[in-house]
């Protein structure tokens, strides 16, 4: 059991470098080149894909098949994600105000997407492999 609740760990450590690298791209690339709205949006499509592409390739290594134990998953990558988020912009000193506005789909940001998608993902994996 603890093994794979640290193999769980380890593929959203995973998946939080991914975004962050993400995000450092749309904030240094994307938005000066494209604008802030398609900056938001193809980010946003970008980290949706690559976390169910990281999902795919990591199921059978941590080697969960029944769905229950994947709805699991998921919801504790969101539950991890969405703690990361608040903590990390809270140490940033941002408001929650500020904080909230990425639920909003302002400007083009599909943050709550790419959150479904987190959740989803080990399910749609598993569902995918068969």
């Amino acid at each position: 059991m603890f093994l794979t609740l640290a193999k769980v760990f380890t593929v959203w450590i995973i998946i939080l470098v991914m975004a962050i690298m993400n995000g450092t791209f749309r904030e240094s690339v994307l938005i000066p080149k494209i604008g802030i709205r398609s900056g938001f949006f193809i980010s946003g499509l970008i980290l949706s894909v690559l976390i169910l592409i990281v999902t795919y390739l990591t199921l059978p290594w941590l080697n969960i098949h029944r769905n229950s134990e994947l709805i699991v998953v998921g919801c504790g990558w969101l539950f991890l994600t969405l703690m990361f988020e608040f903590s990390f912009g809270l140490f940033r000193g941002l408001s929650f105000q500020k904080i909230f506005e990425a639920y909003t789909f302002k400007d083009g940001n599909i943050w709550p997407v790419v959150l479904l998608v987190t959740a989803l993902a080990p399910l749609m994996a598993g569902w995918m492999r068969g």
